[in-house]
């Protein structure tokens, strides 16, 4: 059976079970898919809850959606995958936290590395790729929205790492990141993947010095937005594969 549409909402645009719709996201249900009262659509909202809906009617600036389930699709302890990426420049970034987010990644980290070129990333870009996950995550279907962590260093990022992470950093010519995911059998990972030129030598040696893997995605040399994803991708085909096996 064919899923109904979904759209992204924020929870506190819902009351007393009926939740208003207003935007892009009211002109994508509007104008561009033309869905008249009484079609039933889904919501998310920016925590991840999914609720079942049918649209009342319009107003000028506004759907009125009758929120008539709340669903409830997350499973608890399930394994999670967290991609600490370089900052790179402009469209690129935007292209790689799109796709991360379709693919399943639980968390974005922005590491601003010592070899960037970008520039911190300020408050107007950070809404701009929340937006973009937003989107991403009512496209995919995915569970959850991707979270967007505040742009650190390096140092910075592995004060916080959470100590049952199996972490592992993208080099080339280093063990599957396939094999070493199975082996390891995590609950949760943080892959790392550096800017063009890769992580200077500080950087290197802080990531061996807090127990990350060197792990490889193949013969070629990746970009650093292409390697991001495929790594995710690899992560997520091999978590399938032991969740299948549990």
């Amino acid at each position: 059976m064919k899923r109904p549409p979904r759209f992204a909402i924020t929870r506190d645009s819902i009351s007393s079970g009926v939740a208003r719709l207003g935007g892009d996201e009211l002109h994508h249900l509007r104008d561009v898919m033309r869905l008249k009262a009484g079609a039933r659509i889904e919501l998310i909202d920016e925590r991840g809850a999914e609720y079942d809906g049918i649209i009342r009617s319009f107003e000028a600036r506004h759907a009125l959606i009758e929120v008539a389930q709340k669903l409830t699709r997350a499973a608890a302890g399930a394994r999670t995958v967290a991609l600490g990426a370089s900052i790179i420049k402009g469209p690129r970034m935007d292209f790689l936290v799109e796709k991360a987010a379709e693919l399943g990644a639980a968390e974005l980290w922005p590491i601003v590395s010592a070899r960037a070129v970008a520039r911190t990333p300020g408050h107007e870009k950070i809404a701009r790729w929340r937006r973009l996950v937003a989107a991403a995550t009512k496209q995919s279907f995915s569970l959850f929205p991707m979270e967007i962590r505040p742009p650190l260093g390096f140092a910075g990022l592995i004060r916080i790492v959470p100590g049952d992470t199996l972490r592992v950093s993208c080099a080339i010519g280093a063990p599957p990141l396939g094999a070493v995911i199975r082996r390891a059998r995590p609950q949760r990972i943080l892959i790392v993947c550096g800017p063009e030129g890769g992580f200077d030598r500080e950087e290197l040696a802080m990531a061996q010095q807090a127990g990350f893997v060197n792990v490889g995605l193949g013969l070629n040399r990746l970009r650093s937005e292409t390697a991001a994803l495929a790594a995710l991708s690899i992560a997520a085909d091999a978590l399938d594969e032991l969740d299948e096996g549990a």
